[in-house]
Protein backbone atom coordinates (compact mmCIF):
# COMPACT_ATOMS: atom_id res chain seq x y z
CA UNK A 1 0.00 0.00 0.00
CA UNK A 2 1.59 3.03 -0.75
CA UNK A 3 0.56 5.95 1.77
CA UNK A 4 -0.32 9.43 -0.11
CA UNK A 5 1.96 11.90 1.53
CA UNK A 6 4.68 9.24 1.49
CA UNK A 7 7.10 11.27 -0.80
CA UNK A 8 7.07 14.51 1.95
CA UNK A 9 8.41 11.70 4.51
CA UNK A 10 11.43 11.81 5.07
CA UNK A 11 12.67 8.26 7.65
CA UNK A 12 16.27 8.77 6.48
CA UNK A 13 16.26 11.89 7.63
CA UNK A 14 15.36 11.07 11.09
CA UNK A 15 18.49 8.62 11.43
CA UNK A 16 20.77 11.23 10.30
CA UNK A 17 19.85 13.29 12.95
CA UNK A 18 19.65 11.03 15.40
CA UNK A 19 23.50 10.65 14.48
CA UNK A 20 23.63 14.14 14.11
CA UNK A 21 22.50 14.47 17.86
CA UNK A 22 24.78 11.48 19.13
CA UNK A 23 27.59 13.83 17.18
CA UNK A 24 26.71 16.72 19.13
CA UNK A 25 25.83 15.72 22.81
CA UNK A 26 28.10 12.15 23.25
CA UNK A 27 31.45 11.04 24.41
CA UNK A 28 32.93 7.79 23.37
CA UNK A 29 30.90 6.35 26.31
CA UNK A 30 27.55 7.25 25.36
CA UNK A 31 25.05 10.00 25.49
CA UNK A 32 25.70 12.47 27.82
CA UNK A 33 21.91 14.68 27.60
CA UNK A 34 21.26 14.40 31.25
CA UNK A 35 18.35 16.71 32.29
CA UNK A 36 19.41 19.92 33.85
CA UNK A 37 22.65 20.41 32.30
CA UNK A 38 24.09 22.32 30.07
CA UNK A 39 24.53 19.13 27.47
CA UNK A 40 20.88 19.28 27.66
CA UNK A 41 20.38 22.55 26.78
CA UNK A 42 22.71 22.39 23.39
CA UNK A 43 20.48 19.29 22.59
CA UNK A 44 17.24 21.48 23.23
CA UNK A 45 18.58 24.19 21.41
CA UNK A 46 19.37 21.59 18.61
CA UNK A 47 15.79 20.99 18.46
CA UNK A 48 14.80 24.62 18.50
CA UNK A 49 16.92 25.18 15.36
CA UNK A 50 15.17 22.22 13.65
CA UNK A 51 11.52 23.88 14.64
CA UNK A 52 12.22 26.92 13.63
CA UNK A 53 12.03 25.89 9.97
CA UNK A 54 8.34 25.02 10.39
CA UNK A 55 4.68 27.15 11.10
CA UNK A 56 5.07 26.13 14.78
CA UNK A 57 4.42 28.10 18.08
CA UNK A 58 7.14 26.77 19.97
CA UNK A 59 7.43 28.00 24.34
CA UNK A 60 8.77 25.91 27.51
CA UNK A 61 5.72 25.14 29.76
CA UNK A 62 5.78 25.13 33.34
CA UNK A 63 7.05 22.01 34.20
CA UNK A 64 10.08 22.69 31.70
CA UNK A 65 8.46 20.70 29.19
CA UNK A 66 8.98 22.50 25.36
CA UNK A 67 6.30 22.19 23.26
CA UNK A 68 5.70 22.81 18.88
CA UNK A 69 2.07 23.56 17.69
CA UNK A 70 0.86 23.36 14.71
CA UNK A 71 -2.93 24.87 14.33
CA UNK A 72 -5.11 23.07 12.83
CA UNK A 73 -8.99 23.30 11.39
CA UNK A 74 -10.16 22.65 15.29
CA UNK A 75 -8.67 23.45 18.55
CA UNK A 76 -8.80 19.18 19.89
CA UNK A 77 -5.32 18.79 20.06
CA UNK A 78 -3.05 15.21 18.76
CA UNK A 79 -0.08 15.38 20.85
CA UNK A 80 3.24 13.77 19.99
CA UNK A 81 5.70 13.54 22.43
CA UNK A 82 9.44 11.83 23.50
CA UNK A 83 11.98 13.25 25.25
CA UNK A 84 15.57 14.24 25.21
CA UNK A 85 17.15 14.07 27.82
CA UNK A 86 19.19 10.76 28.48
CA UNK A 87 20.82 8.91 31.45
CA UNK A 88 24.95 9.35 31.93
CA UNK A 89 26.46 7.24 29.35
CA UNK A 90 23.89 6.06 27.91
CA UNK A 91 22.18 4.81 24.34
CA UNK A 92 21.92 7.11 21.35
CA UNK A 93 18.07 5.95 20.91
CA UNK A 94 16.73 6.07 24.39
CA UNK A 95 13.76 8.95 24.35
CA UNK A 96 14.99 11.47 21.63
CA UNK A 97 14.04 9.05 18.93
CA UNK A 98 10.31 9.96 19.63
CA UNK A 99 11.33 13.65 19.48
CA UNK A 100 12.97 13.40 16.50
CA UNK A 101 10.59 10.40 14.34
CA UNK A 102 7.86 13.26 15.81
CA UNK A 103 9.74 16.15 14.20
CA UNK A 104 9.56 14.22 10.70
CA UNK A 105 5.67 13.64 11.10
CA UNK A 106 4.88 17.17 11.30
CA UNK A 107 7.10 18.21 9.01
CA UNK A 108 5.16 15.93 6.61
CA UNK A 109 1.52 17.75 8.22
CA UNK A 110 3.39 20.99 7.98
CA UNK A 111 3.93 20.73 4.19
CA UNK A 112 0.76 19.36 3.23
CA UNK A 113 -0.48 23.13 2.15
CA UNK A 114 -3.39 23.30 4.12
CA UNK A 115 -3.95 23.43 8.41
CA UNK A 116 -4.58 19.43 9.93
CA UNK A 117 -7.69 18.96 10.64
CA UNK A 118 -6.70 18.75 13.93
CA UNK A 119 -3.94 20.62 16.48
CA UNK A 120 -1.17 18.99 16.09
CA UNK A 121 1.91 19.53 19.11
CA UNK A 122 5.16 17.67 19.22
CA UNK A 123 6.13 17.80 23.42
CA UNK A 124 10.02 17.09 24.24
CA UNK A 125 9.17 15.98 28.27
CA UNK A 126 11.66 17.04 30.70
CA UNK A 127 13.81 15.19 32.60
CA UNK A 128 12.12 11.73 31.59
CA UNK A 129 15.07 9.94 33.20
CA UNK A 130 15.58 11.27 36.32
CA UNK A 131 19.04 10.47 36.12
CA UNK A 132 20.42 13.36 38.11
CA UNK A 133 18.16 13.51 41.09
CA UNK A 134 16.27 10.52 40.85
CA UNK A 135 13.01 11.45 39.86
CA UNK A 136 11.79 10.23 36.97
CA UNK A 137 9.03 11.57 35.28
CA UNK A 138 9.56 15.45 36.26
CA UNK A 139 7.65 17.32 33.09
CA UNK A 140 4.82 14.81 32.57
CA UNK A 141 3.96 14.29 36.14
CA UNK A 142 3.93 18.25 36.36
CA UNK A 143 1.85 18.08 33.19
CA UNK A 144 -0.40 15.34 34.75
CA UNK A 145 -0.78 17.30 38.21
CA UNK A 146 0.97 14.03 39.74
CA UNK A 147 4.39 16.07 40.78
CA UNK A 148 3.94 17.23 44.26
CA UNK A 149 6.46 19.73 44.76
CA UNK A 150 7.45 19.25 48.62
CA UNK A 151 8.78 15.93 47.35
CA UNK A 152 11.01 17.31 44.81
CA UNK A 153 12.04 20.74 45.60
CA UNK A 154 14.60 19.26 48.24
CA UNK A 155 16.35 16.36 46.21
CA UNK A 156 19.68 17.12 45.48
CA UNK A 157 22.30 15.70 42.97
CA UNK A 158 25.88 14.15 43.70
CA UNK A 159 27.36 17.01 44.32
CA UNK A 160 24.70 18.23 46.62
CA UNK A 161 22.82 21.06 44.24
CA UNK A 162 18.96 20.84 45.26
CA UNK A 163 16.77 20.05 42.26
CA UNK A 164 14.74 23.61 43.35
CA UNK A 165 17.85 25.42 42.57
CA UNK A 166 19.13 23.52 39.80
CA UNK A 167 15.83 24.08 37.29
CA UNK A 168 15.57 27.56 37.86
CA UNK A 169 18.35 27.98 35.67
CA UNK A 170 16.59 26.64 33.45
CA UNK A 171 13.52 28.81 33.81
CA UNK A 172 11.56 26.57 36.09
CA UNK A 173 9.90 27.57 39.17
CA UNK A 174 9.60 24.09 40.86
CA UNK A 175 6.69 25.13 42.85
CA UNK A 176 4.65 26.24 40.05
CA UNK A 177 5.25 23.30 37.97
CA UNK A 178 2.05 21.98 38.31
CA UNK A 179 0.79 24.92 36.10
CA UNK A 180 1.78 22.93 33.26
CA UNK A 181 -1.36 21.19 33.55
CA UNK A 182 -3.16 23.42 31.21
CA UNK A 183 -0.99 22.16 28.16
CA UNK A 184 -3.38 18.89 28.42
CA UNK A 185 -6.77 21.02 28.72
CA UNK A 186 -7.67 20.02 24.99
CA UNK A 187 -5.82 17.31 24.44
CA UNK A 188 -7.92 14.62 22.79
CA UNK A 189 -5.11 11.55 22.33
CA UNK A 190 -1.16 10.80 22.55
CA UNK A 191 1.65 9.07 20.65
CA UNK A 192 4.29 7.96 21.37
CA UNK A 193 7.46 5.98 19.61
CA UNK A 194 10.07 4.48 21.64
CA UNK A 195 12.84 1.58 21.22
CA UNK A 196 11.42 -1.15 23.20
CA UNK A 197 14.84 -1.49 25.70
CA UNK A 198 13.94 -5.37 25.49
CA UNK A 199 14.49 -8.31 24.14
CA UNK A 200 10.78 -9.60 23.07
CA UNK A 201 10.79 -8.10 19.48
CA UNK A 202 13.89 -9.10 18.45
CA UNK A 203 13.39 -12.82 20.39
CA UNK A 204 10.08 -13.05 17.81
CA UNK A 205 11.79 -11.76 14.84
CA UNK A 206 9.77 -8.64 14.13
CA UNK A 207 10.56 -5.09 13.66
CA UNK A 208 8.01 -3.27 15.61
CA UNK A 209 4.84 -4.17 18.31
CA UNK A 210 1.91 -1.91 19.69
CA UNK A 211 2.36 -1.60 23.63
CA UNK A 212 -0.78 -2.14 26.14
CA UNK A 213 0.24 -0.24 29.09
CA UNK A 214 2.37 0.38 31.18
CA UNK A 215 3.33 -1.59 34.53
CA UNK A 216 2.32 -0.92 38.03
CA UNK A 217 5.45 -0.83 40.11
CA UNK A 218 5.47 -1.68 43.63
CA UNK A 219 8.56 -1.02 45.05
CA UNK A 220 9.82 -1.24 48.76
CA UNK A 221 13.12 -1.53 50.92
CA UNK A 222 13.18 -4.93 52.81
CA UNK A 223 15.10 -5.05 56.55
CA UNK A 224 15.68 -8.48 58.43
CA UNK A 225 17.39 -8.02 61.84
CA UNK A 226 19.56 -10.77 63.51
CA UNK A 227 21.79 -10.97 66.04
CA UNK A 228 25.82 -10.12 64.59
CA UNK A 229 28.08 -13.00 66.45
CA UNK A 230 31.63 -14.02 65.65
CA UNK A 231 31.71 -16.10 62.81
CA UNK A 232 34.04 -18.86 64.26
CA UNK A 233 32.57 -18.91 68.00
CA UNK A 234 28.95 -18.98 67.22
CA UNK A 235 27.77 -22.44 65.81
CA UNK A 236 25.48 -22.82 63.24
CA UNK A 237 22.32 -24.12 64.83
CA UNK A 238 22.43 -21.13 67.44
CA UNK A 239 22.88 -17.93 64.59
CA UNK A 240 20.36 -15.55 63.88
CA UNK A 241 21.36 -14.66 60.08
CA UNK A 242 19.58 -11.79 58.88
CA UNK A 243 21.17 -12.61 55.69
CA UNK A 244 19.52 -15.71 55.22
CA UNK A 245 16.16 -14.26 55.24
CA UNK A 246 17.52 -11.49 52.03
CA UNK A 247 18.82 -15.06 50.66
CA UNK A 248 15.50 -17.01 50.64
CA UNK A 249 13.61 -13.77 49.98
CA UNK A 250 15.36 -13.34 46.74
CA UNK A 251 15.10 -16.54 45.62
CA UNK A 252 11.38 -16.82 46.26
CA UNK A 253 10.41 -13.71 44.28
CA UNK A 254 11.48 -15.41 41.05
CA UNK A 255 8.52 -18.28 41.85
CA UNK A 256 6.18 -15.25 42.60
CA UNK A 257 7.02 -13.27 39.35
CA UNK A 258 6.50 -16.79 37.44
CA UNK A 259 3.01 -17.53 39.01
CA UNK A 260 1.85 -14.64 38.38
CA UNK A 261 3.16 -13.30 35.03
CA UNK A 262 5.15 -10.53 36.50
CA UNK A 263 8.75 -9.26 37.09
CA UNK A 264 10.47 -8.74 40.81
CA UNK A 265 14.39 -7.74 40.92
CA UNK A 266 16.37 -7.37 43.88
CA UNK A 267 18.53 -4.54 43.11
CA UNK A 268 20.75 -4.09 46.10
CA UNK A 269 21.59 -5.60 49.19
CA UNK A 270 23.66 -4.63 51.79
CA UNK A 271 24.59 -6.16 55.31
CA UNK A 272 26.10 -5.06 58.86
CA UNK A 273 28.35 -5.55 60.25
CA UNK A 274 29.96 -6.12 56.43
CA UNK A 275 33.14 -8.31 57.77
CA UNK A 276 34.48 -11.62 56.89
CA UNK A 277 34.41 -12.68 60.67
CA UNK A 278 31.23 -12.00 61.78
CA UNK A 279 27.58 -13.24 61.35
CA UNK A 280 25.13 -10.66 59.64
CA UNK A 281 22.96 -8.65 62.19
CA UNK A 282 21.37 -7.07 59.86
CA UNK A 283 20.43 -6.98 56.35
CA UNK A 284 18.43 -4.64 53.69
CA UNK A 285 17.20 -5.30 50.43
CA UNK A 286 15.29 -3.74 47.34
CA UNK A 287 12.29 -4.99 45.85
CA UNK A 288 11.14 -3.84 42.93
CA UNK A 289 7.80 -5.92 41.34
CA UNK A 290 6.00 -4.92 38.26
CA UNK A 291 2.66 -5.97 36.45
CA UNK A 292 0.19 -4.40 33.73
CA UNK A 293 -2.97 -6.26 35.89
CA UNK A 294 -3.60 -4.58 39.64
CA UNK A 295 -4.82 -7.39 40.98
CA UNK A 296 -1.90 -9.32 39.88
CA UNK A 297 0.57 -7.15 41.19
CA UNK A 298 -1.06 -6.58 44.44
CA UNK A 299 -1.08 -10.47 44.64
CA UNK A 300 2.55 -10.39 44.32
CA UNK A 301 3.36 -7.65 47.05
CA UNK A 302 1.14 -9.87 49.37
CA UNK A 303 2.90 -13.34 48.30
CA UNK A 304 6.08 -11.62 48.70
CA UNK A 305 5.22 -10.15 51.97
CA UNK A 306 4.10 -13.15 53.30
CA UNK A 307 7.26 -15.29 52.10
CA UNK A 308 9.29 -12.63 54.17
CA UNK A 309 7.46 -13.22 57.35
CA UNK A 310 7.54 -16.75 57.13
CA UNK A 311 11.27 -16.93 56.26
CA UNK A 312 11.68 -14.55 59.23
CA UNK A 313 10.31 -17.12 61.55
CA UNK A 314 12.28 -19.60 60.08
CA UNK A 315 15.60 -18.11 60.57
CA UNK A 316 14.52 -16.89 64.36
CA UNK A 317 14.62 -12.96 62.94
CA UNK A 318 12.97 -9.62 62.19
CA UNK A 319 11.60 -8.31 59.55
CA UNK A 320 10.30 -4.85 58.41
CA UNK A 321 8.94 -3.05 55.20
CA UNK A 322 9.37 0.27 53.94
CA UNK A 323 7.86 1.40 50.50
CA UNK A 324 10.26 3.57 48.55
CA UNK A 325 7.64 4.28 45.62
CA UNK A 326 4.28 2.78 44.18
CA UNK A 327 2.24 3.80 40.84
CA UNK A 328 -0.19 2.13 39.28
CA UNK A 329 -0.53 0.24 36.23
CA UNK A 330 -1.45 2.34 33.15
CA UNK A 331 -3.46 0.36 30.17
CA UNK A 332 -3.35 2.80 27.18
CA UNK A 333 -6.83 3.24 25.01
CA UNK A 334 -8.22 -0.15 22.86
CA UNK A 335 -8.66 2.35 19.90
CA UNK A 336 -5.72 3.43 19.74
CA UNK A 337 -4.15 -0.09 20.70
CA UNK A 338 -6.05 -1.15 17.17
CA UNK A 339 -5.13 1.95 15.15
CA UNK A 340 -1.46 1.39 15.79
CA UNK A 341 -1.68 -2.41 15.17
CA UNK A 342 -2.96 -1.58 11.76
CA UNK A 343 -0.21 0.98 11.05
CA UNK A 344 2.23 -1.70 12.31
CA UNK A 345 0.56 -3.90 10.31
CA UNK A 346 0.32 -1.94 7.17
CA UNK A 347 4.39 -0.64 7.50
CA UNK A 348 6.25 -4.31 8.69
CA UNK A 349 3.35 -6.69 7.38
CA UNK A 350 2.85 -8.15 11.50
CA UNK A 351 2.64 -6.73 14.82
CA UNK A 352 2.77 -7.67 18.73
CA UNK A 353 1.31 -6.83 21.31
CA UNK A 354 3.12 -6.28 24.32
CA UNK A 355 3.20 -4.35 27.86
CA UNK A 356 6.15 -2.09 28.64
CA UNK A 357 7.97 -2.60 31.85
CA UNK A 358 9.72 0.38 31.94
CA UNK A 359 7.72 3.78 32.69
CA UNK A 360 7.35 6.35 30.02
CA UNK A 361 6.05 10.24 30.21
CA UNK A 362 2.88 8.11 28.59
CA UNK A 363 2.43 6.91 31.79
CA UNK A 364 1.60 10.70 33.20
CA UNK A 365 -0.32 11.17 30.05
CA UNK A 366 -2.46 8.51 30.58
CA UNK A 367 -2.87 9.13 34.14
CA UNK A 368 -4.38 12.47 33.34
CA UNK A 369 -7.04 10.87 31.06
CA UNK A 370 -5.65 11.58 27.40
CA UNK A 371 -6.38 8.33 25.39
CA UNK A 372 -2.77 7.03 24.84
CA UNK A 373 -0.91 4.14 22.74
CA UNK A 374 3.04 4.08 22.37
CA UNK A 375 4.85 1.96 19.75
CA UNK A 376 7.87 -0.19 20.49
CA UNK A 377 11.19 -0.82 17.79
CA UNK A 378 12.84 -3.38 18.24
CA UNK A 379 16.08 -3.00 20.12
CA UNK A 380 19.45 -5.39 19.34
CA UNK A 381 20.28 -7.45 22.34
CA UNK A 382 17.50 -5.82 24.55
CA UNK A 383 20.28 -3.50 25.30
CA UNK A 384 19.42 -0.08 26.65
CA UNK A 385 20.72 2.64 29.35
CA UNK A 386 23.96 1.57 27.68
CA UNK A 387 26.54 3.17 25.11
CA UNK A 388 25.76 -0.31 23.28
CA UNK A 389 21.93 0.55 22.38
CA UNK A 390 21.13 -0.07 19.20
CA UNK A 391 18.02 -0.74 16.31
CA UNK A 392 18.60 -1.35 13.16
CA UNK A 393 18.29 1.57 10.62
CA UNK A 394 15.66 0.04 8.37
CA UNK A 395 13.36 -0.92 11.27
CA UNK A 396 14.62 2.90 12.68
CA UNK A 397 13.15 3.95 9.50
CA UNK A 398 9.96 1.44 9.79
CA UNK A 399 8.80 2.87 12.97
CA UNK A 400 9.04 6.21 11.64
CA UNK A 401 6.80 5.41 8.58
CA UNK A 402 4.55 3.55 11.37
CA UNK A 403 4.15 6.50 13.86
CA UNK A 404 3.47 8.55 11.00
CA UNK A 405 0.45 6.28 9.56
CA UNK A 406 -0.75 5.92 12.91
CA UNK A 407 -1.04 10.00 13.42
CA UNK A 408 -2.79 10.18 10.35
CA UNK A 409 -4.97 7.16 11.86
CA UNK A 410 -5.48 9.01 15.46
CA UNK A 411 -5.79 12.61 13.30
CA UNK A 412 -9.13 11.20 11.51
CA UNK A 413 -9.98 9.47 15.04
CA UNK A 414 -9.76 12.86 16.82
CA UNK A 415 -11.64 14.77 14.32
CA UNK A 416 -14.51 12.31 14.05
CA UNK A 417 -15.07 12.94 17.73
CA UNK A 418 -12.94 9.77 19.14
Amino acid sequence: MTHPSAPALRPDRTVAELKELRTLTGTPDGAQRVAFTPTWAAARQWFRDKLAALPVEVHQDAGGNLWATLRGVSDRELLIGGHLDSVPNGGWLDGCLNVVAGLEVLRRLAAAGSPPPVTIRLVDWADEEGARFGRSLFGSSAASGALVPADVRDLTDRDGVRLADAVRNYGIDVERATDARAELAKAAAYLELHIEQGPVLEGLGLPMGVVLGTFGVERHAVTFTGQAAHSGSTPMAVRKDALAGVSKLHLAIRDIAARHGGVCTVGRVTTEPGIVTAVVGQAKMTLDQRHLDPAALAAMYADARSAGERFAAEEKIEVAWDKLWQIQPFPFHPTLIDLADAAVREVCGTSHRLPSGPLHDAAEVCRAGVPTVMLFVQSLRGISHNKIEDTREDHLQLSVRALDRLADKAIAWVAAGG
